[in-house]
């Protein structure tokens, strides 16, 4: 019928958002290119003119003098080069989670560190190879270039976005402990890529009322009218259990309409990079590990490929670095200057780790497992800066190289503290159905945890990479890991 045809704006999906970002990333990342290439011809060209008339001044002829001119601003760009994009696009994967796409801010910060990488990066090889020949211009201008245009490309698309309105707008079906809880999540984020509307919900005592600062608007006999009044455009199930018939074909009649419709989890999952371990049903796990675990060969193997590549490069960092940071331990606190432990790792599976000691020899003189806290009291001055520095970590990529451990992975974390966690915390053994990793979505999103509240949080974000996992995102956490080192702010 006429009415129920949907009249409301087409609306750009997550995943049509993300791609569209990529595709202008791309897009003004080539542009930079070109005009790198450019603006390096016209630098050598400029060059090769002062060259030219110095030989001449020199008294040298025409055709010696332009020979010698040309010989030392020659223009040929190595392959490499050409592969400036795609690093470029690399740098940037931090960038296309919708709470940090929508925001200007964090836009503007994360391309300002995206150059920053990219250049000392850039700096570091040009110290070490010792080539003068290497295209400081070419590659400066590129990276110049590529945060203009990909700051004016991605301000404008912020402002598109936002004026035409795309601005997903979300209903609740229910106003329980689920969608509770995403209200909260809601109101505590500063920046939102979506409007929350308010709920739906069955029981009509709630109805009219306020909950976590959102309204109650109706039942689900009234949901078509209210998606037409709130100009809804999305509908997220936050029912926990059965859904009642009659609220089932009310969802599917909004479906009907264009109206999207999600459950509660994969939002928590956009708003968080979380999995919500309070909010999942008994058979969650078998449908989203069990049945989805198997990732592609692809993957695995070129996962297994880069480790062995990352522990090599590491081994060899450990190598160089192992006579001072030794000296370092032994002056502060003596012997010993490595520690062991047993952990967990792929499917319960247990073995040693080696990292240099941070903590007090009597760090655990009881004998019992204890978490590291934020200002732990038993880490050592040495081993403050080895922490902030994820330089006591070197040993473990020893660990890599064997396939005990994988570069990105959950934390490696002790039989004993496993046994106790997963007693308190839902799903926490699902974690040990991927190696654990030397860094990981956990470490770089999370701190210290000092509770088994904080240690849910924790597991959440371990399950979201066992969930999502992909080379790009294990990039992503690489790269993410490199800011903190440089930074020092590791744990």
């Amino acid at each position: 019928m006429a009415e129920n045809i949907r009249t409301t704006p087409l609306r750009i999906r997550p995943s049509e958002y993300r791609s569209l970002l990529a595709i202008g990333d791309l897009v003004m990342a080539v542009v930079s290119m070109f005009v790198a290439l450019y603006t390096w011809g016209q630098y050598n060209l400029y060059v090769y003119r002062i060259l030219y008339q110095q030989y001449l001044d020199q008294g040298l002829g025409p055709s010696r003098a332009q020979q010698l001119a040309e010989g030392q601003t020659v223009f040929a760009p190595e392959f490499w080069f050409y592969f400036l994009p795609v690093i470029w696009m690399l740098l940037l994967v931090e960038l296309y989670e919708p709470h940090v796409a929508s925001s200007g801010k964090k836009t503007t910060r994360g391309i300002a560190i995206a150059a920053f990488i990219g250049l000392l990066a850039y700096s570091l090889a040009f110290i070490i190879q010792q080539e003068s020949n290497l295209p400081r211009i070419g590659v400066g201008a590129f990276l110049l270039c590529a945060a203009i245009l990909t700051l004016a490309w991605r301000m404008i698309f912020i402002r598109v976005y936002k004026s035409t309105g795309q601005r997903r707008r979300v209903l609740l079906i229910g106003a329980g402990k689920a969608g509770r809880t995403l209200a909260e999540l809601y109101h505590s984020q500063t920046t939102r890529s979506f409007n929350l509307i308010g709920y739906v919900d069955d029981d009509e005592s709630k109805v009219g009322k306020t909950i976590c600062d959102l309204r109650v608007l109706g039942s689900s006999p009234h949901l078509l009218s209210l998606i037409d009044v709130h100009r809804i455009s999305d509908l997220v199930i936050a029912i926990n259990g059965e859904i009642k018939g009659a609220t089932f074909q009310s969802i599917l009649d909004a479906q009907e309409k264009g109206v999207e419709v999600t459950r509660m989890p994969i939002l928590y999952e956009e708003m968080t990079g979380r999995v919500p371990v309070h909010h999942l049903e008994s058979d969650w796990i078998i449908r989203s590990f069990v049945d989805g675990l198997h990732v592609s060969g692809f993957y695995e193997l070129t996962k297994r490929i880069l480790d062995i590549l990352g522990a090599t490069v590491g081994l060899l960092l450990f190598a160089i670095t192992c006579p001072f940071l030794s000296v370092a331990v032994l002056a502060d606190t003596g012997f010993p200057i490595f520690y062991s432990q047993p952990r967990l790792g792929k499917g319960g599976l247990i073995f040693k780790i080696y990292k240099y000691r941070t903590m007090r020899q009597d760090a655990e003189a009881d004998g019992e497992a204890k978490t590291t806290l934020e200002n732990d009291p038993r880490v050592t001055r040495a081993g403050g800066f080895l922490r902030r520095t994820r330089l006591d970590e070197l040993p473990q990529f020893w660990n890599v190289l064997r396939g005990e451990m994988s570069l990105v992975g959950p934390r490696a974390e002790r039989p004993e503290l496993v046994a106790d966690y997963q007693k308190q915390v839902p799903f926490y053994r699902a974690r040990l159905l991927v190696k654990p990793g030397l860094t990981g979505w956990a470490q770089i999103n999370y701190g210290y945890v000092a509770s088994v509240t904080e240690t849910a949080v924790k597991i959440e974000y371990d399950l979201y990479y066992i969930k999502h996992r992909t080379l790009g995102m294990d990039f992503q956490i690489i790269l993410r890991t490199i800011g903190t080192v440089l930074r020092r702010t590791g744990r």
